[in-house]
């Protein structure tokens, strides 16, 4: 019972975003370990008691074919934005004290439809932060004259002093389970060790890092991060830090909307900066609740009925 309340739980988070899943996938993100004999016997069992809807390979909990086809148009179009992510992160790696890039959202669960950009997740060095994301947003300035900008969305930023993500719930465990790490590998190594705690709430999945490449060091990363490793460099990251927190501060009292529809909102620290919770974490993980809530019920009568 405990098995098959698992799997629907996986399907009922990927369902929230109309995203059917492979038998394999499903394993990955179980909330308790499990034999492979439990879980394909839960799984045929679900399916033929109509629980789970099966589609071809894929599995899902709504009785609509059109959920696969997207799927397969996405994960298509997912390839090639890949692509283009890898060759951007190798720039990105050579902006002075970026030490990881890795993609997320959805383009890291491979999908991608036509409204989807190329997520950044970035490791800087440690206090330095702020310079970094200034000199990539500096640069992104850029983008805007070339239609590129939806390429690079750097969201979020830690550095080495803190990787741990503040937030531990099954919303940031898959995202961290599902970054795809592209440039620094030793940076994304101690991500994961400080990270482990991922394994509570998706103890089947594991880590990708093993075809990493190291981020460059080219001349100029390396003469602007000699020139700024000193007081200075720790006084422009501070005022870098306070400007930007008290921009967003104001756009978020003007209730500035993104693309999704949210108020725009970035949590600030010294040693991270993203978005803030309440504007789409918070709201999907109670959707999320509220539809396992309803699904368990469902099943739960559907078996004493059985019965």
């Amino acid at each position: 019972m405990c098995v098959k309340r698992d799997i629907l739980a996986a399907l009922a988070y990927f369902d929230l975003f109309n995203y059917p899943l492979t038998q394999s996938e499903i394993l990955l993100f179980l909330r308790n370990p499990c034999t492979h004999e439990e879980f394909t016997n839960s799984l045929q069992q679900l399916t033929s008691e109509n629980h789970v809807i099966r589609f071809d390979e894929f599995y899902t909990l709504q009785e609509n074919y059109a959920l696969v086809t997207r799927r397969n148009n996405g994960n298509i179009r997912a390839r090639k934005m890949l692509e283009t992510a890898q060759k951007i992160a190798g720039l990105l790696s050579t902006f002075p004290f970026v030490r990881g890039v890795a993609v997320s959202g959805s383009l890291s669960k491979n999908f991608a439809d036509e409204n989807s950009d190329i997520d950044f997740f970035i490791i800087t060095a440690k206090n330095r932060l702020w310079l970094a994301r200034t000199f990539m947003h500096c640069f992104k300035k850029i983008t805007f004259l070339f239609k590129k900008q939806n390429w690079f969305c750097m969201n979020y930023y830690v550095d080495e002093e803190m990787l741990q993500i503040k937030e531990k719930n099954i919303y940031t465990a898959i995202e961290v389970a599902t970054l795809l790490p592209l440039r620094g590998i030793n940076a994304f190594k101690n991500f994961y060790t400080d990270n482990e705690w991922c394994k509570e709430f998706l103890p089947n999945h594991g880590m990708k890092i093993s075809y990493l490449q190291e981020s460059r060091q080219p001349f100029t990363k390396k003469i602007t991060e000699f020139l700024l490793n000193n007081k200075t460099g720790n006084f422009l990251d501070n005022i870098l830090m306070k400007i930007t927190a008290h921009r967003w501060a104001l756009k978020t009292e003007r209730k500035q909307l993104n693309s999704r529809g949210c108020v725009l909102g970035m949590d600030t620290n010294k040693h991270y900066a993203k978005n803030r919770p309440e504007n789409f974490q918070n709201k999907l993980i109670a959707n999320y609740e509220t539809k396992l809530y309803s699904l368990f019920r469902s099943y739960d009568n559907k078996i004493q009925n059985f019965y």
